[in-house]
């Protein structure tokens, strides 16, 4: 089976993020932030949350985000402070919330299951 997806973004504001909203044919409507990364960083996307998982790929200066879920790993401090949340960006890449401006020192998605 299949299932049709309408993506529509809405303009970025003061916080840094954009907002897509995804429509399906089979679901009520979703909606999913994206988050700017802090200004001057390649961020290091990694395979779990922390710096001993493997390095997936890189992110350059000046992307935005998604965060489906978050979850606790390692500490790490970065431009926005320390943090131990990590945010899934995509199955099975994480970054640390310590290098994305989410305007929170908390959680801003739900937990990863």
């Amino acid at each position: 089976m299949s299932t049709d997806h309408i993506a529509e973004r809405t303009p970025d504001d003061a916080s840094g993020r954009t907002e897509l909203t995804i429509t399906t044919a089979a679901a009520a409507t979703t909606s999913v932030r994206f988050y700017s990364v802090a200004p001057g960083y390649r961020l290091n996307v990694r395979s779990g949350p922390g710096t001993s998982y493997a390095i997936v790929r890189v992110l350059a200066e000046g992307a935005k985000i998604p965060i489906y879920c978050q979850r606790p790993g390692e500490a790490i401090a970065g431009p926005y402070g320390t943090s131990n949340i990590w945010d899934n960006i995509d199955n099975g890449e994480y970054v640390s919330d310590a290098y994305v401006l989410t305007g929170s020192d908390g959680y801003v998605a739900p937990h990863c299951s």
